[in-house]
């Protein structure tokens, strides 16, 4: 298909699936008229308790701490408390400026398929609330803009003050509803969301940090010997996955670009990923010839692997979580980018150190990030990038360095 053609069909696709579906308005009537009921309200909430909601995965966690710093360092004798799925609290809780962080399994966020009939994220809510009130904090704040379901829990558990985007699901829960930025990026999106507490805070000037540790250093060191690799060995790193088949590249570019860089730096490749992505993993390193390469894959966790991040010459991969991990760590990266607006999701950092390669073609961004039924063939935004560009921009990155 030409490419204008194919880019005017994505459009239109992209549209049709952004619209709300009958269950979504049938929500929002359900959440407006259930607003208007009655909520108990907290006895003495606790004095400078804010509860800070998150419930999504590694890369949308990491870029809302350099906002949480910011509140630590404004409010030092704050108490800020955490809640977010198990699946994100170890990052969380690497950070020394959050006191505690709590858990819970956020529905819609699990990654396991749905169980239940459409009442049930209520009852969680209702159930879930009646344990919060217990904290009696008196601030909530909505890190997710459209995060209705934590905006009804905050609100079930009668904590007096909720503040979040004024977006339509989640407004009625709130008693602070800031006007939406929809073209910001997610780190400035989070700190005006703090700004009562920071003041007026250029979130240009605040970095994206990850506390990495000498004892997992020390791992580190242990894993790559165990695998042949001395101590001094240049290491370059590959993430080949990501959340869906849309915004992987091909494994063959990956060949490519693996072969070229470890001949290039006199480096070993190291190729990171779930247990789960050893099947992404494995078609590209079997064609590698004449370079040394080797997976971690399952092998790390997360602080582990931002040890590992943190001493590569340079971290390539597509839009993940991991990738953003790389730059928290100080490790030059090189980002491709598909279906996802970099604008708003992209690496936090100097775009010298931390470059995002992007298609040309006009359907993107889209931020659909699956589309089922329709061949990757037809959604080439990722597949576009070639792999001299990619080898380029590592080169760059890693002069940078």
């Amino acid at each position: 298909m030409d490419r204008t053609k194919l880019a005017e069909r994505n459009r239109r696709l992209a549209n049709f699936q952004h619209r709300l579906t009958a269950r979504e308005q049938l929500r929002r009537q359900m959440l407006r008229l259930l607003a208007l009921a009655p909520v108990p309200p907290l006895l003495r909430p606790q004095k400078n308790t804010i509860l800070l909601i998150r419930p999504d995965h590694l890369g949308d966690m990491l870029l809302t701490m350099p906002a949480i710093q910011a509140l630590r360092q404004a409010q030092p004798d704050a108490r800020l408390i955490g809640l977010t799925g198990e699946w994100s609290a170890p990052v969380m809780a690497a950070y020394p400026e959050v006191d505690t962080v709590l858990t819970l399994p956020f529905p819609g966020f699990t990654r396991k398929a749905k169980q239940g009939g459409i009442i049930n994220p209520y009852l969680a809510a209702w159930q879930w609330a009646r344990q919060l009130r217990m904290l009696r904090i008196e601030t909530a704040v909505l890190l997710r803009p459209d995060h209705w379901w934590g905006a009804l829990l905050a609100w079930l558990a009668g904590i007096p003050n909720r503040i979040g985007y004024g977006l339509p699901d989640v407004r009625p829960f709130l008693t602070e509803a800031i006007p939406p930025l929809t073209e910001a990026h997610t780190v400035a999106q989070s700190l005006r969301l703090l700004r009562r507490w920071t003041g007026s805070v250029d979130a240009a000037s605040l970095k994206m940090t990850y506390p990495v540790h000498a004892d997992d250093r020390a791992h580190i060191t242990d894993l790559l010997q165990e695998h042949g690799l001395a101590a001094g060995r240049q290491i370059i790193v590959i993430h080949p996955g990501a959340g869906t088949t849309f915004k992987r590249w091909l494994p063959e570019y990956w060949t490519a670009v693996a072969g070229r860089l470890a001949e290039r730096f006199n480096a070993a490749v190291i190729f990171t990923g779930s247990d789960q992505e050893q099947g992404v993993i494995m078609p590209i390193m079997g064609k590698l010839r004449a370079v040394e390469s080797h997976s971690l894959a399952g092998e790390t966790n997360v602080a582990q692997l931002a040890a590992l991040y943190e001493r590569a010459l340079v971290v390539l991969g597509p839009d993940s979580g991991p990738l953003h991990l790389a730059v928290a760590a100080g490790a030059p990266t090189v980002h491709l980018y598909g279906p996802a607006d970099p604008a708003k999701f992209g690496p936090w950092g100097d775009p010298t150190r931390q470059i995002v390669l992007t298609s040309g073609i006009g359907c993107r961004p889209c931020n659909i990030l699956a589309w089922p039924g329709d061949s990757p063939d037809l959604h080439p935004c990722i597949r576009d990038i070639t792999p001299r560009q990619v080898i380029e921009a590592a080169i760059s990155a890693v002069e940078r360095r």
